[in-house]
């Protein structure tokens, strides 16, 4: 009976351990390394089931949900949750979790409540990861562990500054203070870690001089604090605008520090950036007396008269993918990290502005620069010239429009001796030697604005003057702006009519003609109609059309087909509805994605006819692939593509070559569409002079193609040869030199000077569409460029962005002078 009893006994102490030890705190052995997860992954990543998290307690949930939820982080503590961090000092609440501490075990042996003591222990908190307090948390905790770290030894607190790093006057004066009562500080100067043996602190520290604090609190029983560091920049005092700007185009004071710089705000560009202006100019028309300021929420106003602190940085503004390799940088006041902008007075008088032109300050007409910025010269080259304004408060005096506007910016010309004489719409022509430095970008901020070349304002524009986007510019308000007033251009006809014995020949950069309709890229059956319009009436229905641009039936729709029957047919029948003949259509069909252009494009050259007037001779058509040859008075293919395979057309269109029949006379035309100036640096960009990188594959392309020109003179020296196209480049430029050679005459440099347009950039009207005839061609052919796309917008009827050309040829054998006709 005596053992029986003993054994119950031991059966029922066993049962009692199990059940006591189910109902003891739930402290379990620490996780795994690899189990463990730290605080801040627990709340990037909160879900999940019996989940160990380890982190430092830090305190209690105060009150507050979501973004509302705040944390006590010192007695006194509630008992039914806590707070742990990566971090025993954390207080940043994005960083720190919630963790719900159910009732029992855990709750018993972890809340601060009734254990002061856990506050900057290390624990690990077994539980699931799920919301709590509408932010990531931690809930239904089932056991926990203090790791070995425990909280460390009772620490002196650091050492504050008074005012803190950053910009300062000389002789401020720098108070060092600590919340550790009774506490010795003692510093460096010399970026060295300050100890007991350093200069102990007993009165506030004098800057005179950029400096490094460094300092550290000391107490009997206490640990060291931290140590502190703070930096101070002094900034340079006394110095005006005009000082910082200096006559060059980097400020002499780039990434110096600077203080109470006096300027009234001019124009405010945002909640950000303002310009200002000296209201003591100096003497020196070199130097500016406007600056940029960068302040965060700034809140001023045009008249606000200011005292501004802080780094002077020569800074690129708004510009292209590449703006920080070609653009110029601004001079500007970086007021922030430290930095300050004080109002003194409001109100204050704006300074006088600085007119432009003949009634003031003359621009440069001919040199952007030629000295690669050797030498500062305003008087003599534009780059300098508005560099010496930036910033300032400028007037144009009663600006004439040279271009459309794009972008909501205009580019004007105002009354200045020298400038470039207008063209028939009102712009201004490039040259060789002149790229017309004296165009002035306005930049009014409204794409809305309708104006074309040849309108003009009766009175002033004044703003400021800034750069952006490759070009100084002057910020102007819409608002402000004087009468407007619209001019007399209009879009043209050409004079030039097929004959009996007299053929037309036209070259036209549809612009991404496609048949798809949709979307940015698509064509509108509004720009569909006004292209075909055009060739109907402004054109007179030319025999041969090269089309420049044309896109796949889907256009911009990149499903691998490249076919552009759809886009044809729908620009014949529109033609067609317009009145004119019914067209036929001739390319080839480039390789997907192989020629540039819209991805999904695929854009070519190709040939629409009239077959009551000519026809296409007989041959059998190329592929994309295959070289065209001219062997024995005809082309191997018709139409063929040359030497399509080349590397130097790579990303770029492939001349096509077509030979047609016109009253029993044979004429090859070849339609161009030379690679873009894409890459090529800005007139008005940090280097100069600028970097054509584009015009190295045009002159290989130029080559090939007079190469191909030589050959049918070899084979027949009286070919009739044509070409035409988007050549992307200049009549007096290597490139048209080299596919000119001496086979060929380039009808544009018979077209008058006033005349000599077909093409708009940034305000400067030129010529990148060619017609091309054989020598033996020229004395009988005339020539016109027909001006309706590229000085106007949209809302005046502008089909394109360029303008066609047309050539009336006598195809017969004859010699003689040419002598340019507009009209037969």
């Amino acid at each position: 009976m005596k053992t029986k009893s003993y054994k119950k006994l031991f059966s029922l102490a066993l049962i009692m351990v199990f059940i006591v030890s189910m109902l003891s705190p739930m402290v379990s052995k620490k996780a795994i390394a690899a189990d463990v997860i730290s605080v801040s992954d627990a709340i990037s990543n909160n879900t999940g089931s019996d989940k160990t998290v380890e982190g430092y307690i830090v305190g209690a949930v105060k009150g507050g949900s979501g973004t509302s939820i705040s944390f006590q982080l010192s007695a006194p503590f509630t008992d039914t949750n806590l707070a742990i961090a990566d971090s025993p000092a954390e207080t940043d609440k994005a960083k720190i979790l919630p963790v719900q501490l159910p009732a029992g075990a855990v709750r018993d042996g972890l809340n601060l409540k009734a254990h002061p003591e856990n506050l900057g222990k290390k624990v690990q908190i077994t539980g699931d990861l799920m919301a709590y307090f509408s932010v990531p948390g931690h809930k239904n905790a089932k056991s926990f562990s203090f790791t070995g770290d425990t909280p460390s030894e009772p620490q002196a607190e650091p050492v504050t500054a008074s005012p803190d790093s950053g910009l300062v006057k000389s002789g401020t004066k720098v108070a060092l203070s600590t919340a550790t009562e009774n506490a010795a500080i003692y510093y460096t100067l010399d970026g060295t870690n300050p100890t007991s043996s350093s200069s102990r602190y007993s009165e506030p520290l004098t800057i005179n001089e950029d400096a490094t604090v460094k300092a550290i609190a000391i107490k009997d029983g206490l640990k060291n604090s931290e140590i502190s560091s703070f930096k101070y920049t002094v900034a340079l005092t006394g110095l005006r605008i005009h000082d910082i700007q200096g006559a060059s185009h980097q400020s002499p004071f780039t990434n110096k520090s600077v203080a109470d710089v006096e300027g009234v705000v001019t124009y405010v560009v945002d909640a950000n950036n303002f310009y200002m202006q000296d209201t003591t100019p100096d003497l020196d028309e070199n130097t500016s007396e406007g600056i940029l300021i960068y302040k965060k929420n700034h809140g001023l106003k045009n008249g606000d008269l200011v005292k501004t602190t802080g780094q002077v940085k020569e800074w690129v503004l708004d510009g292209y993918a590449d703006k920080l390799k070609t653009d110029l940088p601004v001079t500007e006041i970086n007021a922030e990290n430290g930095g300050s902008v004080t109002v003194t007075e409001s109100g204050h008088a704006l300074p006088a502005t600085v007119v432009l032109g003949d009634k003031g300050r003359h621009i440069p007409t001919q040199i952007i620069d030629n000295d690669n910025f050797g030498l500062f010269d305003p008087k003599e080259d534009g780059i300098d010239f508005y560099e010496s304004l930036e910033g300032m408060r400028v007037e144009v005096d009663n600006p004439k429009i040279v271009a459309p506007q794009n972008y909501g910016e205009l580019v004007v010309v105002t009354n200045n001796k020298g400038n470039t004489p207008f063209n028939t719409s009102g712009a201004i022509n490039i040259s060789k030697a002149d790229y017309n430095p004296e165009r002035i970008f306005v930049d009014i901020n409204d794409s809305s604005f309708i104006a074309k070349s040849g309108d003009y304002f009766k009175g002033n524009i004044t703003g400021v003057m800034s750069y952006s986007f490759s070009n100084y510019k002057v910020l102007t308000n819409k608002d402000q702006l004087p009468i407007f007033v619209e001019g007399k251009t209009k879009p043209e006809t050409t004079k030039l009519r097929g004959k009996h014995k007299k053929l037309t020949i036209a070259s036209f950069n549809v612009e991404n003609f496609s048949a798809n309709k949709d979307g940015k890229d698509g064509t509108s059956d509004e720009k569909s109609g006004r292209i075909a319009d055009s060739i109907v009436h402004n054109l007179n229905a030319p025999d041969i059309v090269g089309l420049i641009e044309m896109q796949d039936g889907d256009g911009p729709v990149n499903d691998g087909k490249t076919d552009a029957k759809d886009s044809a047919d729908r620009l014949i029948n529109e033609i067609k509805a317009k009145g004119g003949p019914s067209y036929e259509y001739t390319d080839i069909a480039p390789i997907d994605g192989k020629d540039g252009g819209i991805p999904g494009g695929n854009i070519r050259v190709a040939f629409i006819y009239n077959p009551d007037r000519v026809s296409l001779a007989p041959g059998t058509k190329g592929t994309a692939t295959q070289a065209v040859e001219y062997k024995n008075g005809k082309l191997s293919l018709n139409p063929g593509r040359i030497d399509p395979t080349n590397p130097a057309f790579e990303s770029s269109r492939k001349p096509l070559a077509a030979q047609f029949m016109f009253n029993g006379e044979k004429v090859t035309v070849i339609a161009n569409h030379f690679n873009s100036k894409g890459g090529d640096q800005p007139m008005f960009g940090k280097n100069q002079p600028p970097v054509l990188s584009s015009e190295v594959q045009r002159l290989q392309i130029a080559g090939i193609v007079n190469n191909f020109v030589k050959s049918i003179k070899a084979d027949d020296p009286k070919a009739n040869v044509v070409l035409l196209g988007d050549f992307n480049d200049f009549e007096f430029t290597p490139a048209l030199e080299e596919v000119k050679g001496n086979e060929l005459s380039d009808m544009i440099q018979e077209v008058p000077y006033p005349e000599r347009y077909s093409y708009s950039y940034q305000g400067n009207a030129q010529v990148l569409d060619h017609i091309l005839v054989s020598n033996n061609l020229k004395k009988d052919t005339n020539v016109d460029i027909v001006h309706i796309n590229s000085q106007f917008m949209e809302q005046h009827g502008r089909a394109s962005d360029h303008d066609p050309v047309i050539v009336q040829v006598k195809l017969k054998e004859d010699c003689g002078l040419h002598q340019y006709k507009k009209a037969d």
